[in-house]
């Protein structure tokens, strides 16, 4: 190991609170030259590297630093002579986050968190090292989206921070339940422009729904079960703790901490008897009806509620592209490629567990049918008659309405009342599908990229979870590449985040280790978070990554886009330089072999495909802009 890191490695929590924060693996740090002891102000001794080394958690046999030293850097109210009973608030935030379930860390080390970080090694975590925050956010959200269990990211203060706020942003804006914990400089100091001094809770407050810093190490498991809280109740999204390097350089009576259980679920909030008899009458009625499921009942563990009342009910379903594989997308009553014809002309539409935004043009004309009745079904009351309203609006929790719902149908719906209907969509789904697969077949060099969609789809085990991510790639994959398993799809999701493939690749697979992972890449995409192949190698996450390769950010048929272009860039060597497998290819019939060997490699993998640079897929347009 290099001095500098080891240097950083040894560095104790009273160094980088005390001292000024120690920065990410440089070490670099900031001292005071003088420091008042209340009597008068002269210089005072560092703590020896011998001290910093040793000064451990008092459970695992610390040697604190004196009275008499911690009272010179501003933090002597909580400190103890005596090690046999003391915890400091390092060990304590780390004993905090595993009871309450946390089994898996992404985190890049850092001063004020080293000492964190090395204590939930000790108890037993997998504590993943990353190249960047951003990707260990990034991993924390698709961790959480396939566990249904907040995924933990840890950065160091200031820009180590500040670099988890492009993933946890995301995850807000996917109400994705995320613990995002930051350290941060002395509380001593504060606005005395200390050390990578900022205002983290005031960056991340807009970003998540509850964020705030702890002043007290005597707090922090209360502050770590309410962080849980917050997460998991009503409508999931992440969570923001702030440790100042003193708070964690603070030693306790360990028997002096009150330990809150570990988080439970609340019970499931029924919804208003009176409005799911009315919804049930409204769909017996209809002649048009459809489903359409969101991340709601992901979340809400109801997948198996949602196809129960699709089967009993007999009514044709559509999901988010977050929520596919809710029910196995080859289901009778799944007519993928009717989308749009099947939203334009529904007469009641059952929503359950989504919003009404972008993704689904706000539930407006001309994308949904002006006269459509609407059956809105969310655990957030806000979100009833937000863009679009309601006519029978009902709050409750996903999975606990829908079994309402099927219950109440019973004997009320004729499932043959709709026979019509379901005809005309599965004759537009079947022509539609047909003239996907000649695009699909063809033979053309550049690789179309639906070519190669059809390669990934055919190789892919039922149960695979598939990252998408990119620009045409993504719309591409999304038109032809079906999912059977809940929670097995991600995507950039409603942020339109991009370079999240590689990073929710290697998430999702830590969560599922078992499983086969393969993540589908642009390769503009791909590069953002491209250096996390590494990451992968050193942890032995055996993730398969397919890169579509037409030399930048998206389809450029005209070659006039400013700032498009990329290069074909030999991605697989770089992976192969890092310790991954990789393969090149530029011919189709060469696709499925390059992957059959990828995936027998048994190692991260990137399989880097050359694809044409003029094939722009055709999707629903946003915004009023386009790329």
């Amino acid at each position: 190991m290099p001095t500098v890191a080891k240097r950083a490695a040894r560095t104790s929590i009273w160094a980088s609170s005390a001292l000024g924060s120690s920065c990410r693996p440089c070490g670099a740090r900031s001292t005071p030259d003088a420091v008042d002891s209340g009597k008068s102000r002269k210089s005072r001794p560092a703590p020896t590297p011998l001290q910093l080394a040793d000064a451990r958690l008092g459970s695992t046999g610390a040697r604190p630093l004196s009275r008499q030293t911690a009272t010179a850097f501003g933090y002597s109210s909580s400190v103890r002579e005596d090690p046999m009973a003391a915890i400091t608030g390092s060990d304590l935030l780390a004993k905090s986050l595993v009871a309450q379930g946390m089994e898996h860390l992404f985190y890049v080390m850092g001063g004020p968190m080293i000492e964190t970080e090395s204590a939930i090694i000790k108890l037993g975590a997998r504590a993943i090292d990353t190249r960047h925050e951003q990707a260990a956010s990034l991993m924390a959200h698709a961790y959480s989206r396939v566990t249904r269990q907040p995924g933990v990211c840890i950065g160091a203060s200031g820009p180590g921070t500040t670099n988890l706020v492009t993933g946890v942003a995301n995850a807000f804006v996917d109400a994705a339940p995320m613990i995002a914990i930051g350290g941060s400089s002395p509380r001593v100091y504060l606005e005395m422009e200390a050390f990578q001094e900022i205002d983290q809770v005031a960056v991340m407050k807009p970003i998540t729904k509850w964020a705030t810093r702890v002043y007290d190490a005597k707090r922090i498991p209360e502050m770590v079960a309410t962080a849980y809280r917050q997460a998991m109740t009503g409508k999931p999204g992440p969570v923001y703790l702030d440790l100042p390097g003193d708070t964690l350089g603070e030693t306790l009576e360990e028997s002096s901490v009150p330990m809150p259980k570990r988080w439970t679920p609340a019970p499931r909030t029924m919804g208003d008897p009176a409005a799911v008899t009315e919804a049930i009458a409204l769909l017996a009625k209809a002649e048009r009806p459809l489903i359409l499921g969101g991340s709601g009942v992901w979340w809400s563990d109801a997948a198996a509620a949602f196809r129960a009342f699709v089967e009993a009910t007999g009514i044709p379903f559509y999901t988010t592209p977050l929520s596919r594989g809710t029910v196995p997308e080859d289901h009778e009553l799944a007519f993928l490629n009717a989308r749009a014809k099947a939203f334009g002309e529904v007469d009641v539409l059952l929503v359950v567990g989504t919003r009404f935004n972008f993704v689904v043009q706000f539930g407006r004309p001309p994308r949904f049918a002006a006269g459509a009745r609407i059956i809105h079904v969310d655990i957030n009351p806000t979100e009833l008659n937000h863009n679009r309203e309601a006519d029978v609006p009902i709050v409750g929790d996903a999975r606990a309405v829908l079994e309402q719902l099927t219950a109440a149908a019973r004997g009320k719906i004729d499932t043959g009342r709709y026979g019509g209907w379901i005809s005309r969509l599965k004759v537009l789904d079947t022509e539609k599908a047909s003239e996907m697969d000649k695009q699909m077949s063809s033979e053309d060099t550049p690789i179309h990229p639906l070519r190669l969609c059809k390669e990934v789809r055919d190789f892919l085990q039922r149960d695979a979870i598939l990252v998408v991510d990119g620009q045409e790639i993504l719309n591409y994959g999304r038109q032809s590449i079906p999912t059977y398993v809940p929670g097995h799809r991600l995507n950039s999701g409603v942020f339109g985040c991009m370079g999240v493939g590689l990073p929710f690749g290697i998430g999702a697979k830590v969560a599922r280790p078992n499983t086969q992972v393969v993540v589908l890449h642009g390769d503009g995409s791909y590069g953002i978070n491209g250096m996390e192949i590494d990451t992968a190698v050193r942890h032995n996450i055996p993730v398969l990554v397919v890169i579509s390769l037409n030399g930048g950010w998206t389809a450029d048929p005209k070659q006039d886009k400013p700032g498009r272009n990329l290069g074909y860039t030999r991605y697989d060597k770089v992976a192969q330089d890092f310790g991954a497998h990789g393969e090149y290819v530029e011919k189709p019939a060469e696709i499925r072999p390059a992957l059959e060997r990828a995936w027998a490699s048994g190692k991260p993998a990137v399989v880097n495909v050359k694809t044409d640079y003029r094939a722009r897929a055709q999707t629903i347009r946003f915004s009023a802009y386009s790329t």
